[in-house]
């Protein structure tokens, strides 16, 4: 192994929260930090030049390759996990900018009880709640994450239109939102023929739609630190995609930028971490293997793990830093709260074409009337909810074709099934529910017993199932939907909701949260509010695997939030006296 020159910073990670770190620290001190990717070098160029539906769309080019590491999954303890071969509920990124990369650009932020849940739904419901139920609070509040919000927002040049600003209402955007400060950086994105009849379909009904806020740029901008970008072509090539002109915001057009004007700031690509090191309680750096499989070890006096939920999850069981979770004892933090996200979509069929080629990933309308507990009492099993949406990111050629209303043909292939699907192409749409997934004792993450990865290195098991609740959820959304869809004059899929096990193979989203959670104390969290490790403080662990829960939105604007509010953690209190901040 090659001991390589120490440096100030060690990041894991050449993604959203990772480069964000990294700018901050060398914007704001004289630190040398090294950022590590396991991935491939790309930016602007890489996309520009390929945008090929069946290499990024069909095959997944952006993603990890899951012949070098997977994850395992079982639905209980009771079962044997076993390894996903094919890419299916979630889509984990590699490369520089990681998930970043090929995201839809949909920016939410996160309602302010999920920071405080377990008193919220203690207090709100009591003994009727699910006794597995396994919310936290946070350690810290919306009200202290709301700067750090709309400083990612700027960031990014967020579009879209505020419902809550400052606590007055605004009809036209979400009014239950959580209170901002500012109106959204720019404007929102343009309609799609599909979200007009939603918006107007759903205010009929007495509901607050309001436009989805999207990383997709609607106009050109120069955010603050001086990087111009393009307003969004709307051709539809966004989710699973890099944009091939810069409108939707990416680490590699947003961070990068910045970060390659400072010289003390390195990015090795290639490079992937095996290990934390560490000794009497301090990390003194990390192992890792490069692309042509030498070994190397990089000392470091900070280090900072910045990688997907799940490697970072992982790296932290493999470096045997912090207590597993151990489900029959309830002992132990690192693993537990694994959350995902719970989603539906039931397509809508039009009697006129749609146009539905253009789009941008986050382009839709929402309704948030039934988000988090508004309108639920709970006595019938349900607590919490989310949005109901419909979307219009671009119906790409190849994923799109053969989308077909009940009875249209019985066969599912050959000259009949093509004329159907001919005669119905360019007429679908779908409304759509994103609703938070609550955290129970029994979803968890650890490392399997029997399957590991190239190195030989165990994989990461995933034990996760469904719950009522989650099904509760379907049901509800499904049945609003069915008021929905009359009142825009379109036919609704028949099909209810299933109620099968959780499915690794049906997408339900690349949100994975949890694993590594923050909280005030370290009886139950593995990291401190700031994101600082409790029992090695000089590791942070930064993105979304310090989630207790999830929230419906998506999590990236959350994940930046609570990167920015560690960034300063570390700069104005840590750096000046090392040590535990709490």
């Amino acid at each position: 192994m090659t001991n390589l020159k120490p440096v100030d910073v060690a990041i894991i990670g050449g993604g959203w929260t990772g480069l964000a770190m990294a700018k901050e620290l060398v914007s704001r001190t004289s630190l040398n930090v090294l950022a590590l990717e396991r991935g491939v070098p790309r930016g602007l160029a890489d996309y520009a030049m390929d945008m090929d539906e069946l290499d990024y769309n069909i095959r997944l080019r952006m993603m990890q390759n899951i012949a070098e590491e997977t994850v395992t999954h079982r639905h209980s303890v009771r079962d044997t996990a076993v390894p996903v071969r094919q890419y299916g509920s979630f889509h984990p990124g590699t490369g520089v900018g990681g998930a970043g990369e090929h995201w839809t650009g949909i920016c939410f932020r996160f309602m302010p009880d999920i920071f405080t849940l377990r008193t919220h739904m203690t207090e709100k419901h009591g003994a009727a709640l699910p006794a597995d139920l396994a919310v936290r609070d946070w350690g810290v509040t919306y009200e202290q994450l709301e700067p750090y919000y709309w400083y990612t927002e700027q960031m990014m040049g967020v579009s879209g239109k505020a419902g809550n600003l400052r606590g007055k209402l605004i009809d036209g955007g979400n009014i239950f939102e959580s209170p901002r400060s500012n109106e959204y950086p720019t404007p929102p994105l343009k309609h799609s023929y599909a979200s007009h009849l939603f918006e107007e379909a759903t205010r009929k009904l007495g509901y607050h739609p309001y436009p989805t806020p999207a990383a997709n740029l609607s106009e050109n901008y120069t955010n603050p630190d001086g990087v111009t970008r393009p307003g969004c072509a709307y051709c539809g090539f966004c989710s699973r995609f890099g944009c091939m002109i810069g409108a939707k915001s990416q680490p590699t057009n947003t961070l990068l930028p910045v970060l390659r004007k400072h010289k003390s700031f390195q990015l090795r690509t290639g490079s992937w971490v095996r290990r934390i090191v560490h000794e009497s309680g301090r990390a003194t750096g990390v192992q890792f293997t490069d692309a042509a499989g030498e070994e190397f070890f990089q000392p470091a006096e900070t280090v900072i793990l910045a990688s997907f939920t799940l490697n970072n999850v992982r790296l932290l069981r493999l470096s045997k830093i912090g207590t597993p979770y151990d489900p029959a004892a309830g002992t132990g933090s690192l693993g537990r709260n694994l959350t995902h996200q719970v989603q539906n979509a039931w397509r809508i069929f039009l009697n006129k074409p749609l146009n539905a080629f253009m789009g941008a990933g986050a382009l839709g309308q929402r309704i948030s009337d039934y988000d988090g507990g508004n309108g639920l009492t709970g006595e019938d099993g349900l607590f919490r909810l989310g949005m109901l949406n419909c979307s219009s990111g671009g119906e790409l050629p190849i994923a799109s074709f053969g989308a077909l209303p009940q009875g249209a043909t019985k066969a599912n292939w050959g000259a009949e099934w093509k004329a159907a699907s001919l005669q119905w192409a360019d007429r679908v749409s779908s409304l759509g529910l994103v609703a938070e997934h609550l955290p129970y004792r029994h979803n968890y993450m650890d490392l399997d017993p029997t399957y590991t990865d190239k190195f030989g290195d165990p994989l990461l098991r995933f034990t996760l199932d469904w719950t009522e609740h989650e099904h509760k959820q379907r049901e509800f959304a499904y049945d609003l939907s069915a008021k929905i869809a009359p009142a825009m004059g379109v036919k609704l899929d028949s099909a209810r909701p299933s109620r099968a096990r959780y499915n690794v193979i049906q997408y339900q989203s690349t949100h994975i949260q949890g694993g590594a959670a923050m909280g005030p104390s370290p009886e139950n969290s593995v990291v401190n509010p700031y994101l600082q490790h409790w029992d090695v403080p000089n590791l942070w662990v930064v993105g979304a695997s310090s989630f207790p829960q999830s929230g419906s939105g998506n999590p990236t604007l959350t994940s930046m939030a609570v990167t920015y509010h560690a960034a300063d953690a570390m700069i104005d209190k840590y750096l000046k006296n090392p040590g535990r901040l709490l």
